[in-house]
C-alpha cells in the first residue's frame, strides 16, 4: 500500500513555472514531475570530488585579531575596516 503525504514546498518562482510548464506539456502533474526528479537525483550516487585534499598552512606566529574585533560579528567588523581607510 503507497501512503502519500502532504508537504510545503518553497520553489523559486521563475523554477515553478517552468515545471508547470513542463508538466503541462508531458500531460502530467506538477506532483509526478516533482516526484520523477526526486527519483532521479536520489538513485545518482554521490560523486566524490576529483580534486585532492589541500592542507593549508597554519601561521604559527601567535597574535591574534587585534583588541575589540569580534570576528562573528560581521557588520562590526566592516565598520572597523571602513574607520581604518
Amino acid at each position: 500500500m503507497l501512503r502519500h503525504m502532504r508537504t510545503t514546498v518553497r520553489l523559486d518562482d521563475r523554477l515553478l513555472e517552468r515545471a508547470r510548464k513542463e508538466a503541462a506539456r508531458r500531460g502530467a502533474t506538477l506532483t509526478s514531475l516533482i516526484e520523477e526528479g526526486l527519483q532521479l537525483i536520489l538513485r545518482r550516487p554521490l560523486r566524490q570530488s576529483d580534486r585532492q585534499h589541500v592542507s593549508l598552512p597554519e601561521c604559527q606566529a601567535g597574535g591574534g585579531t587585534q583588541p575589540g574585533v569580534d570576528l562573528d560579528d560581521s557588520a562590526a567588523l566592516l565598520d572597523q575596516m571602513e574607520e581604518r581607510r
